[in-house]
């Protein structure tokens, strides 16, 4: 039985489809913005510091102002290869999810001794987003909207009555479902208020530059950590015109060949594909609903993702993406890879089937990019050279969110005193490692080929799947 979306690519027009993507802009919607700081000078000394972090994303954004708030005299040096953002904090849907695990599903099956704690601490580190976006008054177009769960076939409704009963969240019927958000292919809902902030992904990453600079962090961009090397008492990372002596490091390089070794084989980089469209008219706009303006996601494995932005000038756009799932042989993070055409249209076949009143709408930006997935699907930690220096990744698509408290882990791990989120096997155990290539990539092929099947198939998993979720080996659309 095919799905929804499948008999969406079979009626659609892909001659219009293709004109409509023509005059799309190939690169990040978020990232083609005047507004965008300029770049900060590369580094061309030799310095010492207390704290050195490698990346200027998220990860290490968190970190450097985590550093500054525990210990406001402590010198932070963070070092970014191209421009703070430009990777992955940069390319993301702006769902910022309180969970840690994945989901509840996959919390409970593999740590269901520690699910309820790390539930509690995945909220408490969304509302201190939210608290540390307040204080220092950061311009990231912040919305606590929640999150709605949109059922597209009919086992999807029973799932998410039953997530209803479990989690108190608010089921909607067809009729409470198109009341929200008018769209044919919506059967059911499952609204969760505090499921997920709206954010500007990128505007979020530069206004965290913004304040780690007013709290005496030093950023360099264009600075490619090469080596790193330690002694008895420090670190030091090599650079193509300095280097940094540190007492301590953090690797916040997440999709990028990490800087342990021991940490390479946990991750794969798997490319997500996404569509800006056009602004709506206000016509357009009303013909949708969506007054609460919550984050959409529906329930298949190749699943997508949805939401309302706006833009300096008032416009209201739609981002819609998701579904594909591309591991490149040889786990390569190629630009060249940011582009897939195939992709493109898939969505914009689904994005007019799923709103058919838009379906001449057409698209302003197309996108892809490299999220580091591991085989839990949340972010797992390492530590190296006599642990003065710390490494997370992982985080399987729930950055913006997670990489807060995967910040304040490193933090604790390198201050060398044991504290809850150190004890905890959430950091404590690793991911299964994947196996090299070609298995890898084979292995990739057959699951979402898998996926595939289990979606048309009511959910059900077939052995495959099955057998990757035994041994730890998920891969995740």
């Amino acid at each position: 039985m095919r799905t929804t979306y499948e008999l969406a690519e079979e009626l659609a027009d892909t001659a219009r489809l293709r004109d409509q993507l023509a005059s799309a802009e190939p690169e990040p919607y978020w990232l083609d913005d005047p507004a965008r700081p300029a770049p900060l000078p590369r580094l061309e000394a030799d310095v010492e510091t207390d704290l050195a972090i490698v990346g200027g994303g998220y990860s290490g954004l968190w970190t450097a102002l985590l550093a500054k708030e525990r210990d406001p005299d402590r010198r932070v040096v963070l070092l970014e290869g191209r421009r703070i953002a430009w990777a992955a904090s940069g390319r993301n849907g702006g769902f910022c999810e309180p969970s840690l695990t994945h989901g509840s599903s996959n919390g409970k099956s593999r740590l269901p001794h520690e699910f309820d704690r790390l539930e509690e601490l995945g909220r408490e580190n969304l509302r201190e987003i939210g608290e540390t976006i307040a204080r220092y008054g950061m311009d990231c177009d912040w919305e606590e909207t929640g999150l709605l769960q949109a059922a597209t076939a009919p086992h999807h409704v029973d799932w998410l009555r039953e997530s209803a009963e479990e989690h108190g969240a608010r089921f909607l019927d067809r009729e409470a479902m198109q009341a929200e958000v008018h769209s044919p292919i919506f059967q059911a809902g499952l609204f969760e208020p505090t499921g997920a902030a709206l954010v500007n992904p990128a505007k979020l990453a530069w206004e965290l530059r913004r304040v780690c600079l007013d709290l005496g962090v030093e950023i360099h961009e264009h600075t490619h950590v090469r080596s790193i090397r330690s002694d008895a008492t420090s670190v030091t990372l090599t650079t193509t015109h300095g280097s940094v002596v540190a007492k301590h490091v953090a690797l916040g390089t997440n999709v990028f060949k990490a800087l342990i070794p021991s940490a390479r084989k946990y991750t794969v980089p798997v490319y997500d594909y996404a569509l800006m469209t056009n602004p709506l008219s206000a016509e357009q706009l009303e013909s949708l609903g969506w007054k609460g303006r919550q984050g959409i996601s529906d329930l298949d494995n190749r699943f997508h993702y949805s939401r309302l932005t706006t833009d300096a000038n008032g416009s209201t756009r739609i981002l819609y993406g998701g579904y594909d799932a591309v591991y490149n042989y040889g786990g390569r993070v190629e630009p060249r890879f940011d582009q897939r055409e195939e992709s493109f249209l898939k969505l914009a076949a689904h994005f007019a089937h799923t709103y058919p009143q838009l379906a001449d709408l057409g698209f302003s930006h197309k996108w892809g990019g490299a999220i580091d997935t591991c085989g839990r699907f949340f972010s797992f930690f390492e530590t190296a050279h006599g642990g003065k220096v710390a490494h997370a990744a992982g985080f399987t698509g729930l950055g913006v969110g997670a990489t807060r408290y995967g910040a304040n882990v490193m933090l604790d791990l390198l201050s060398g005193t044991p504290t809850e989120r150190t004890t905890m096997d959430f950091v404590q155990k690793k991911p299964t490692p994947f196996p090299p290539d070609p298995l890898a990539f084979i292995g990739a092929r057959i699951s979402l080929s898998e996926m595939a099947r289990a979606d048309r198939n009511e959910g059900k998993r077939g052995l495959w799947l099955r057998t990757m979720d035994a041994v730890g080996l998920g891969f995740d659309s």
